[in-house]
Parts: C-alpha cells; structure tokens; sequence
C-alpha cells in the first residue's frame, strides 16, 4: 500500500493528500493529485461539489460537469487499482459466455466456474442445449440455485437461438434482450466481453456503488445505465463495469465496506458509511486484497495479461 510522506510539511504530489482526514497507509490506489480542478479535495464525511442531492438524482450545486470529471477520476483510480479487472466468468465462445451469465443469476460466478466444464462438454452448443435432457441438465446446474427455472430457460434459449438465429448468438442488444432469461444486464454482458461492442453492465455491485459514488440515486437498472452512460465515454463502458465490479467485491461490500482501505476514498461522497480504521478496514478486503493473498495480488499484477487465467488457478487450488 502506498504511504504519503511530505517531507519539511510540503504537501505530498501523490499519496493521500494532506487536507484529507484520511491515514496514508489506507490509500491503495495509484497517485492523488492534490488539488486537482477537475475533483476538488473531498474532505470525509462531507459531500464533494457535483455529489447528487438526496431523492432527486441531479448534482448538488447544480454542476453536472464536477460531477462527471469526479466520475472519471474515481474511474482512473479503479483503474490503477485493478489493470488485470475482467470478465470473472470463464468462457470460450459468446455462447458458453451467454449461458454462464444467465446461470449467475442469485449466485456467485465462482460457483458457475465450477460446474460449467461439465455443463459445456455435454452441451457444447445451441442445439445441443435445446435438446438436453432436462433431469440431466438439472442435475449438472443445481449448484446455482433456481435450476429448475434456469434449466427451462438455457433450453428455451438453445432452441431460440436454432430456430431464429442458427445457432449463433446474435450481437445486437435489440436481439439478445428477446431470448429467454436474458436482460439488459445479461445483454451487455456479452456483447463488451465476447463481441467488443461497449456496454454497462449494471448487476447489484455495480448499482450500489453507483449510488455511493453519487452517479445516480435509482434502484432501476435501465435508469442507473442511462445515468452511468452520461459520465463517461462509451469505450470505456465495459472496462469501467469490470473495475466497479471488482470494487465491489472486494472493497465496498453491502454490509460492511471497508472504507479506510480503499482507492477512491478521497472522492466518494459516502466516505465513512464502512470502517473507517486502516488496519480495521484491511481486514475486510477479500480475494487478492485479502490479508495472506499477497503472492497472487502480485501475480495478477505482473501478468495482467494473464490475469483470468491465475485466477482460474487459484480457484482451482482453493478447497
């Protein structure tokens, strides 16, 4: 983590800025740049200029402008924070993506790691899928909860997707939202990660971050889109829903976020709705974060390239 020193009680170029109540060694991110127009310096516990007011979902003291520029430096902090941020999903094709992100519906994704090889060396395919067995196909999903539903719906898929799109699946949003169990988030889900085309994935970490860091005040997922996709460029759509995500995984949890130990305190206008004490709040960190996971932060970090293969690894190692 890095540390801000300020030697003859200069203020520090990069680290924690001094005017911040907030301890160096929380900060874990890359540079802060004090005083930077574009953000202000946020004192905690105070909302910085641009943060929505409650119940109304405009920028309070009406600058949309302050409220974008902050946006996107909390969006380059996450970006320093995790440059190996991807699709945490594995798959080989926009098919095997589609179906593992409908099984990830009230699940974790490392659960539907675990049980789609088998899913997909029996059902490699749409047809394949659409004429399964359904006791059997039951039976390899049941570990993702509501498989009775999900195992109507990947069928109802296999055969939509032979009947209207030969097999194939479609890479327009228009198209992928008509196919049993898929919604806008499923949507944009394959098309940024297995098509290229930019969209904003919003599922539970990613809305309520969303709302902490005052881009929205909804609840509706279509609205929190919306809302997101005016802060920021359109290419950095997909990235940005990966590093919010990551973020919420492991920094700003639902219950118990650990605030003093994460990279864009300086800037969110919900500072201190966690732990605030650094070495507290380190405690709270989990997967690569985690206290102990040092040798595969620094893995991911020098192989970001290979970052979903290490962590396939690890999963694999975990018992």
């Amino acid at each position: 983590m890095a540390t801000a020193k300020s030697p003859r009680g200069d203020a520090p170029r990069s680290g924690v800025p001094a005017q911040t109540n907030i301890p160096a060694e929380a900060y874990t991110g890359g540079p802060l740049l004090v005083g930077d127009p574009a953000v202000g310096i946020v004192q905690p516990g105070s909302p910085p200029a641009g943060a929505p007011a409650a119940g109304t979902g405009q920028p309070s003291g009406g600058s949309a402008l302050a409220l974008k520029r902050r946006a996107r430096r909390i969006n380059r902090a996450l970006a320093e924070q995790y440059p190996y941020a991807h699709a945490e999903l594995d798959f080989r094709s926009p098919f095997e993506l589609l179906v593992a992100t409908v099984l990830s519906a009230q699940t974790t994704d490392v659960t539907v790691n675990l049980i789609t090889p088998l899913l997909f060396a029996r059902y490699p395919d749409a047809r394949s899928m659409a004429e399964a067995d359904p006791e059997e196909l039951e039976a390899i999903i049941k570990p993702t909860g509501f498989f009775r539903a999900k195992s109507r719906n990947l069928m109802a898929l296999g055969t939509r997707l032979v009947d209207e799109f030969d097999g194939v699946v479609p890479g327009r949003i228009e198209d992928l939202v008509t196919l049993p169990g898929v919604g806008r988030k499923t949507a944009n889900v394959v098309l940024g990660n297995a098509f290229g085309i930019p969209g904003i994935t919003v599922d539970t970490h990613f809305g309520r971050l969303a709302r902490r860091f005052g881009w929205t005040d909804s609840d509706d997922p279509v609205r929190i889109e919306s809302d997101v996709a005016e802060l920021f460029e359109p290419k950095d759509w997909t990235m940005l829903s990966h590093r919010v995500v990551f973020h919420g995984r492991r920094v700003c949890h639902s219950r118990k976020p650990a605030c003093g130990a994460c990279a864009v305190a300086n800037w969110c206008p919900s500072f201190g709705t966690g732990e605030t004490d650094p070495a507290k709040a380190a405690k709270l960190l989990k997967y690569e974060l985690a206290p102990g996971n040092e040798e595969l932060l620094g893995k991911l970090l020098a192989e970001t390239h290979r970052a979903a293969e290490i962590r396939m690894e690890s999963q694999r190692r975990t018992p």
